[in-house]
C-alpha cells in the first residue's frame, strides 16, 4: 500500500499520468501496489542468496559450537561434542589469530590509500583535454582484473623466485640484488601483485564516474580560467567521491580477506608469510592442516565475518556526509 499525502507528490504523479494518458490521483488516495509481482521477480534472487549465501553462513555457527575429541582411552576414535562458545573464546585468546589482523591493518594502511590515490589519478588523468589512447589505455589496466587472484599469485610468485624469476636475473646483472620473497619485501611483494589486481577495476569505476559529470561544469570551470589541475580537484573529483567511497569499502573488506596471494606466495618460498598470516589463512590451517578443528575454523570465520560487517557499517555510516555528491 502507497498513499499520496503531499501536494507536490500528487502534481508529478498527474503530470506523468496525463503525458500517458492515465486517470489523474487526488491527495490522500490510497493505490494498492503490485507487491505480488515484484516478489515473485525477486524470488529467484532471494532463493539463490539463502542458499549461497545464509545456509553456509548458518552452517559455520553451528560448526563453531562443537569441538572433536577422543573417547575412552583414545581408542575408540573421535567424536563430535558440543562446546558452546568455546571455540571462540580459544580462537580469541590465541595470540597468532589476533596478530593476523595486525598483518591485515599494517597492510590495508599502505595498500587501500596507495591503490585508490593511483586509481583515481589515472582516471583523472585518463580524462583530461591531453590524454592520448584512451581505449588501449582503459583495455591494458583492465586485463590483470580479469586474471583471477590464483592466477595472478602465480605469476607473480614466478618473477619473484630467484632461481627463475627473469626480472631478479636481470636486476642482478645490473648489480641490484633484491629478496622478493625475503622477510624485507613481505608487504611490498603482497601489495604489488594486489596493485596489480584491482587497479584497472578501480580506473574504470572512476573513469565512467567522471564521464557521467556534465561537460558544460568543466568548460565553465575553463571559461573561468581554471587549469587541468584545478579543475580536476575542485570540480571532477568532489563529484565522483561516491565511487571513491564505494571503492574504498571493496578494498577494505578485500584486505581483511586476503587468502590466495600470501598462501601462493608463502608456498613459493617467502619467509615473511606464515601459515597463518591472515585470518583467512588462520582458518584455512585450522580445518585442513592442524588436526582439522573444524570448530576453531568456523568460530575465526565467524568473527571475521562480523568484523568485516561492522567494518562496512561503520564506513557506510559515518562516510556518508562525505559520499554525498
Amino acid at each position: 500500500m502507497y498513499r499520496y499525502g503531499t501536494e507536490t507528490t500528487v502534481r508529478l504523479i498527474n503530470r506523468r499520468a496525463s503525458a500517458v494518458g492515465a486517470a489523474p490521483v487526488t491527495a490522500g488516495v490510497t493505490v494498492r501496489r503490485g507487491t505480488g509481482a515484484a516478489l515473485l521477480l525477486m524470488a529467484p534472487f532471494f532463493a539463490v542468496f539463502a542458499l549461497a549465501v545464509l545456509a553456509p553462513i548458518g552452517y559455520a555457527i553451528y560448526l563453531s559450537q562443537f569441538a572433536q575429541r577422543a573417547s575412552g582411552l583414545g581408542f575408540g576414535g573421535l567424536h563430535s561434542v558440543w562446546v558452546g562458545l568455546d571455540n571462540y573464546r580459544r580462537v580469541l585468546t590465541d595470540s597468532t589469530y589476533t596478530s593476523s589482523y595486525l598483518h591485515v591493518l599494517l597492510y590495508a594502511v599502505v595498500a587501500v590509500p596507495l591503490v585508490l590515490g593511483l586509481s583515481v589519478v589515472i582516471a583523472l588523468a585518463l580524462d583530461s583535454a591531453y590524454a592520448l589512447g584512451r581505449r588501449a589505455a582503459q583495455l591494458g589496466l583492465f586485463v590483470p582484473h580479469l586474471v583471477p587472484g590464483v592466477i595472478a599469485a602465480l605469476i607473480w610468485a614466478y618473477l619473484y623466485t630467484p632461481q627463475v624469476s627473469p626480472v631478479v636475473k636481470a636486476l642482478s646483472s645490473w648489480h641490484v640484488h633484491i629478496e622478493p620473497l625475503g622477510p624485507g619485501f613481505t608487504y611490498p611483494s603482497l601489495i604489488n601483485v594486489v596493485l596489480w589486481e584491482s587497479l584497472g577495476y578501480n580506473i574504470v569505476i572512476y573513469y565512467a564516474s567522471l564521464q557521467a559529470i556534465p561537460r558544460e561544469m568543466a568548460e565553465a570551470a575553463v571559461v573561468d580560467g581554471a587549469g587541468e589541475w584545478r579543475t580536476a580537484w575542485h570540480i571532477k573529483l568532489p563529484l565522483i567521491r561516491s565511487a571513491v567511497a564505494l571503492t574504498a569499502i571493496f578494498s577494505a573488506i578485500g584486505a581483511m580477506q586476503l587468502f590466495a596471494e600470501p598462501l601462493l606466495l608463502s608456498t613459493a618460498g617467502s619467509t615473511g608469510i606464515s601459515q597463518d598470516w591472515t585470518p583467512n589463512l588462520y582458518a584455512y590451517t585450522a580445518a585442513f592442516t592442524r588436526n582439522n578443528d573444524y570448530g576453531a575454523a568456523a568460530a575465526a570465520s565467524i568473527i571475521l565475518a562480523a568484523l568485516a560487517a561492522g567494518l562496512s557499517y561503520v564506513v557506510t555510516r559515518f562516510g556518508k556526509p562525505w559520499r554525498q555528491a
